[in-house]
């Protein structure tokens, strides 16, 4: 129950519309696409920066968690309240503020989707980059929170890559500017990027300034089918070697395979490994950049490759892709979903021990994602009313991490720590690193209020 003194706090800055605290309002702000749920003791709606940072003096004041949401589309449990407290909910501002062609950036507010920013950067020729599988419905503050990638991401980069500057309001209530309105600028530390990828645990951002890329003429998509993964691997190590990088490569293991079939797709019988590929640029180059990434995508394990001559050929294709989310979710009832990354080269590995793990504790495990970067998705399916699976569930999730770093790898590519992987980390990040860490967050927030229990392990 929350006091009577911090609710007419609140209520001032936004109004009692803004305040929600019954229960049922309060009910579905308590998720995220993690499937976990905390609920909050309050839900309030801001519009305006200063009400945000009239909003975090009050819980400051009252020592009450403040955790920021927009669209809850995140997967590692970060929007999550835990010890309850306030939701801050961005979702009400969501301005496309500016766009400025000449100088190919954008100001945004965070609760704006990606795909409206997509859309308003389209008009003038433009993109942003990250292109996340949730575009339609992800806020670009929850964007900023995760440093969202997408299959984009291996030849435009990330969020960090794309953004110049934030407007944003500390845990001690101070309202900062961060970066610059230009592509270069080295003054002062460099704090857009490290409030980037903090889960809101530093800061609220509250307006960001996003750098734009201009659109290709022309686009094209080829599919590529392996005997096994191996072959697959070598090709993305081929594909990456090579002047022509591709904007998206995508990678489906013979388990996601043998998925897609089961839900009537047509792939060869002995398929055990598929890459999508995209290039764009300009149209006249699109014939030379297709050969080339033929001739990496050849070699040893190569059974099929498609070159989509139509829109709607390489929508059929990406079909492929999008059919597993489906088949997932009917395979079984509860998924750890974790996207790890490893270096291309060691895909094959990576591949061949999570085979083996499934083995080893009987839990099905299918991979698939972004293998330009060798970011993939690695996918934990079981049965929590399976009482054996349960047990096993966790235990293989954390020899699935203890493979990743043993490979050279990173825990998380670009779903964020959150709550999921909270309690890994310091598996990844040494002792005085992780210390250096929590004395940055109490700088930013004295008062640990910023999405409290998130990203570090819990014990000290």
């Amino acid at each position: 129950m929350m006091a009577a003194g911090v609710l007419a706090d609140l209520t001032a800055l936004v109004g009692a519309i803004n305040v929600k605290t019954d229960p049922a309002d309060c009910f579905v702000y308590g998720y995220d696409n993690s499937r976990k749920h905390s609920l909050p003791d309050a839900v309030v709606f801001a519009t305006t920066e200063e009400q945000i940072q009239g909003i975090v003096r009050v819980c400051r004041a009252h020592r009450l968690p403040l955790v920021a949401r927009g669209r809850g589309t995140g997967t590692a449990g970060a929007a999550i309240p835990l010890r309850g407290g306030v939701v801050l909910a961005l979702e009400r501002m969501n301005k496309i503020l500016t766009v400025d062609p000449a100088n190919r950036i954008l100001r945004v507010q965070p609760g704006a989707t990606n795909q409206a920013v997509q859309e308003a950067a389209a008009v003038h020729g433009f993109f942003w980059p990250p292109d996340p599988t949730s575009a339609a419905y992800c806020s670009v503050g929850g964007n900023l929170a995760v440093n969202a990638g997408g299959p984009r991401a291996v030849k435009y980069g990330t969020v960090r890559e794309n953004t110049l500057g934030l407007r944003a309001v500390t845990g001690a209530g101070e309202r900062i500017r961060t970066g610059v309105n230009t592509t270069k600028g080295v003054v002062g530390y460099d704090l857009t990027r490290l409030i980037i990828g903090s889960e809101g645990t530093l800061a609220i951002i509250t307006e960001a300034t996003l750098k734009l890329t201009p659109l290709a003429d022309a686009r094209r998509t080829l599919c590529a089918v392996y005997a096994d993964m191996h072959g697959a691997a070598q090709a993305v190590s081929r594909i990456m070697a090579q002047p022509v990088t591709p904007c998206a490569l995508e990678f489906l293991d013979g388990a996601a395979l043998a998925l897609i079939r089961g839900h009537g797709e047509t792939l060869p019988a002995d398929a055990g490994g598929l890459l999508l590929i995209e290039v764009d640029g300009p149209l006249t180059a699109m014939p030379e950049a297709i050969a080339r990434l033929s001739d990496a995508a050849g070699g040893p394990g190569l059974r099929a490759l498609t070159v989509a001559q139509t829109a709607e050929e390489a929508a059929k294709l990406w079909a492929l892709r999008k059919a597993l989310s489906p088949a997932l979710r009917e395979l079984a009832p509860n998924k750890l979903n974790e996207d790890v990354v490893v270096p291309v080269s060691r895909i094959p590995e990576l591949i061949e021990g999570l085979q083996t793990l499934s083995a080893q504790f009987g839990i099905p495990i299918v991979n698939f994602g972004h293998a330009g970067n060798g970011n993939i998705h690695v996918n934990l399916l079981y049965d929590s009313q399976n009482a054996e699976q349960e047990r096993k569930a966790r235990p293989c999730l954390g020899a699935v991490f203890d493979l990743v770093l043993g490979l050279g790898g990173t825990l998380s590519g670009e779903h964020g720590v959150g709550r999921e992987k909270r309690d890994y980390v310091d598996r990844e990040i040494e002792p005085a690193a992780l210390a250096l860490m929590r004395a940055i967050k109490k700088d930013f927030d004295p008062d640990g209020i910023l999405n409290p229990d998130k990203l570090f392990p819990l014990h000290p």
